[in-house]
């Protein structure tokens, strides 16, 4: 099991989006330029996003994509499920015949860590990103704010 960049960017985009709500429908070419994600593979990882109601895109002059839910309603589990990811730690992706048609010996114990993994992708929103990185902004700019200061002190 392991999540490939399909589901990693398309979370990152969409909180590329949470994050940059406030002036407006986000373009994909202003994702791919923020988060180094090529703009074709944006564009095919959307077409699934806007399937599953997860953004909604407002066409000409000022369009761009807008979350489909508030934030607080999308979790990461949704993202990853929408753009076709699995996290199935199973090797027969929970259908039971790992093994010539039958259940290997260690399938429960592979399902149970799927179910978790699930479980955690489903607890978390993009809201709940959202707040954390913005955290991380206001720290890094009071530390800039700080040297600055420090800064003009030494120059004076």
């Amino acid at each position: 099991m392991k999540l490939t960049s399909k589901g990693r960017y398309a979370v990152t985009a969409i909180l590329d989006i949470a994050l940059n709500a406030a002036d407006g429908p986000v373009t994909l070419s202003d994702i791919s330029e923020r988060q180094k994600i090529s703009l074709s593979y944006l564009e095919q990882l959307f077409a699934k996003l806007r399937r599953h109601g997860l953004v909604k895109s407002t066409r000409g002059p000022g369009g761009g994509y807008q979350l489909g839910y508030p934030c607080e309603d999308i979790s990461i589990g949704m993202i990853i499920s929408a753009v076709n990811e699995n996290v199935q730690a199973t090797k027969c992706r929970s259908k039971g015949n790992c093994q010539d048609g039958v259940q290997c010996l260690t399938h429960s114990l592979w399902q149970k860590l799927s179910d978790r993994i699930e479980d955690f992708l489903n607890e978390i929103t993009v809201a709940e990103l959202v707040s954390s990185q913005q955290e991380k902004m206001q720290k890094r700019y009071r530390a800039e704010i700080n040297v600055q200061q420090q800064l003009e002190r030494i120059e004076n």
